[in-house]
């Protein structure tokens, strides 16, 4: 976006080179975005958070963009994008912020503030709840769940095989994901789509899609932290329209997050920074603007 005053960053973090942008002084606030986004799915939170005089810093998650995308499928399991975002505080020499996060990246802030909550001052999740952990391994979830809404997770396990879909037809694939799960056909413009068509045809799909192929170990992991508590105060924005992240998922958040605030924005599907942006600032520039103040 032509003319903006953000700034392109990069810090050394947990043996990784971080790519990240900012904009504005005050209170940190870190954004972490989804698959298959980059920072720039912020790009509408940005200034609005720092004309609200917070510091907006918004990162390519590993795998992503300019960021770092290590080779092994492994490094890209929760402890390591935790790892990350506590890796880019203390690179910033930052002690605690507000964290949000929508899809993937609202899986990592959720996770942080269980597994670094010393590090959180609030958490905000946009679309994606802090769920439960199923008994059985997501992948078997998944599978046995009959919903053809989240079966692509399943086609998205095979090393190679989501990638050689993807690279067919790359910019027609990605059009059918932020369209397909979006209320609203316009809120992406071409010179928008172009930004991530780019990303992803120089750095590829391997790492987001490797992801996924850690659902199982993530859940193995979460076991530690089985009867931990969410104590900081959180938001959780839901979408009335996403096909997947559906409000519904939302129910009975607040016996792991008791200091919970709900809001739902309405006609809005998966993409919400994007396609709800003005209602999404408001409700982040209500929950966070005393933030650090507590």
């Amino acid at each position: 976006m032509a003319g903006e005053s953000w700034q392109h960053k990069f810090v050394q973090a947990k043996g990784i080179r971080i790519h990240y942008v900012e904009q504005g002084e005050g209170f940190p606030v870190v954004l972490l975005h989804g698959f298959p986004e980059l920072w720039y799915s912020w790009r509408h939170q940005i200034p609005a958070l720092a004309a609200a005089g917070l510091r907006a810093i918004a990162p390519d998650l590993r795998g992503y963009g300019e960021t770092d995308k290590p080779a092994e499928l492994e490094a890209y399991d929760m402890e390591h994008l935790v790892g990350d975002l506590v890796g880019l505080l203390d690179a910033l020499e930052i002690e605690k912020a507000v964290i949000v996060g929508h899809d993937w990246g609202g899986m990592v802030v959720w996770s942080a503030a269980l597994m670094a909550p010393e590090r959180v001052e609030r958490v905000v999740g946009v679309n994606t709840p802090l769920l439960p952990r199923s008994a059985l391994p997501p992948t078997k979830v998944i599978k046995d769940s009959g919903d053809n809404r989240v079966q692509y997770m399943i086609f998205f396990q095979e090393p190679g095989r989501a990638e050689a879909f993807f690279e067919r037809d790359l910019e027609g694939s990605l059009r059918r994901f932020y369209f397909g799960a979006g209320s609203r056909p316009g809120y992406m413009s071409d010179e928008d789509v172009q930004v991530y068509v780019e990303a992803f045809r120089k750095g590829g799909l391997t790492g987001p899609l490797n992801f996924y192929r850690n659902i199982d170990r993530n859940w193995e992991q979460a076991a530690a932290l089985e009867g931990k508590q969410v104590t900081c105060p959180a938001l959780m924005v839901m979408a009335e329209k996403d096909p997947v992240l559906r409000p519904e998922l939302t129910a009975g958040m607040e016996t792991r997050a008791p200091n919970l605030r709900k809001e739902l924005i309405r006609d809005c599907g998966h993409w919400t920074q994007q396609e709800k942006a003005e209602e999404l600032n408001r409700l982040l520039v209500d929950f966070l603007g005393d933030s650090g103040k507590r």
